[in-house]
């Protein structure tokens, strides 16, 4: 049994029931850090409460208010910095094209939805930006993910792809010094939909729409 599992059968979010701490009730200050931590492949992620700047507005939204989306958690270091700015243009710039594939997309830092926005305000990069950006200022989400730095108060370089029952499919880390690509995450969005959809088959190296997917099998054994 998974972390939300167990916390799913000790708290049924009902009103009158104590918070448990798991991440599937408003989290209880005094209770921020009395769960296990992480999250597997195959695992389903805690309803966790997010605070977004959207749209210019301040919104407060949850995991499970996105259930049958995919969703997209890229974390990153922080707002006013470098590389940050390149990777959420580059989102920016392949937005349209998640969206087309029913999904969407969350950048997540540590930062303020004030500060959210202030950069949004003042730099061309983050301009271009139309997804939701998540103020995890108690830096919750990312040390349930494994991605924080609690020295530096920052998050790694983190991207978690969801399902659309809130299932991990997918994630990668990458040093703070190494920026990432959005076509290369959109290529592993467009395989994770396919052998959903396609149940016994499977996406090998480099796979793209439209190309030949794998059948495991004994007839496949020693010949690829």
């Amino acid at each position: 049994m998974n972390t939300h599992e167990k916390c799913e059968s000790a708290c049924e979010c009902e009103e009158e029931k104590e918070c448990c701490g798991g991440g599937c009730c408003d989290p209880c200050e005094n209770e921020a850090d009395s769960f296990e931590y992480g999250i597997s492949i195959g695992e389903k992620m805690p309803d966790f409460k997010l605070t977004l700047y959207h749209e210019d507005k301040i919104v407060e939204s949850r995991i499970s208010h996105y259930r049958g989306k995919w969703m997209v958690l890229f974390f990153y270091p922080a707002d006013f910095t470098f590389v940050c700015p390149t990777e959420l243009e580059d989102l920016a710039d392949h937005y349209e094209e998640f969206q087309k594939l029913n999904t969407e997309v969350f950048g997540v830092s540590t930062d303020t939805v004030y500060v959210h926005k202030a950069w949004h305000d003042h730099s061309p990069a983050i301009a271009k930006v139309r997804y939701p950006l998540v103020a995890d200022r108690s830096a919750r989400l990312a040390q349930f993910c494994g991605v924080y730095l609690e020295e530096e108060g920052v998050a790694l370089r983190g991207t978690f792809l969801l399902d659309p029952d809130g299932v991990l499919q997918a994630y990668e880390v990458n040093s703070n010094s190494v920026g990432r690509s959005a076509g290369e995450l959109l290529r592993k969005l467009q395989a994770a939909q396919f052998v959903r959809e396609h149940g016994g088959e499977v996406c090998p190296a480099k796979w793209k729409p439209g190309e030949k997917t794998l059948k495991p099998g004994l007839d496949l054994v020693g010949k690829l």
